[in-house]
């Protein structure tokens, strides 16, 4: 491979990357706005632990099958570890074999939804609809009544045991 070559590959793969970023970032101040909690990217940092905070507020994705919550099977509402509203029931988590906690319906009017271009594909991101952080993609694999598969990060949530539970 000749220098022109090497330099034409490596602008050309920047490109996408950039493309890819800029399809799937959140922006931080752009997005704020769109929700009733809002806090700069430092107040985030300083609230969440690192883990944590890279889900929420930068999209990334934990190991499949490392999440505690992936064994919870008391009756409770699983919550957003970044503003802790009640987002999941108990009653609605199923094993899906994905390696994350899965649920077929989220409580009512609890997580937001936008396309994520992301990654080459197509799919539908979700989101805690009163401060925005990441919690994971729905998916139209899931069982009945719905047939959906809300594939969500552990580390998005906390969980909440119903009393007596």
């Amino acid at each position: 491979m000749n220098r022109r070559a090497f330099l034409y590959l490596s602008a050309g793969t920047a490109a996408v990357l950039a493309s890819g970023a800029m399809l799937r970032g959140r922006g931080g101040a752009a997005i704020a706005a769109e929700f009733e909690i809002t806090k700069t990217d430092a107040e985030w940092k300083a609230q969440l632990p690192p883990d944590v905070y890279q889900v929420l507020r930068h999209e990334d994705t934990e190991p499949a099958g490392t999440s505690p919550l992936n064994h919870e099977k008391r009756k409770g509402l699983f919550h957003c570890a970044g503003c802790n509203l009640p987002l999941y029931s108990s009653e609605t988590k199923y094993e899906s074999g994905s390696g994350w906690p899965s649920f077929w319906e989220s409580l009512p009017d609890a997580i937001g939804t936008r396309e994520d271009r992301s990654f080459f594909m197509v799919r539908t991101e979700c989101h805690c609809r009163r401060c925005g952080g990441h919690l994971g993609h729905i998916f139209d694999d899931g069982p009945k009544p719905t047939g959906m598969r809300h594939c969500i990060n552990g580390l998005a949530l906390t969980f909440h045991p119903a009393q007596g539970a």
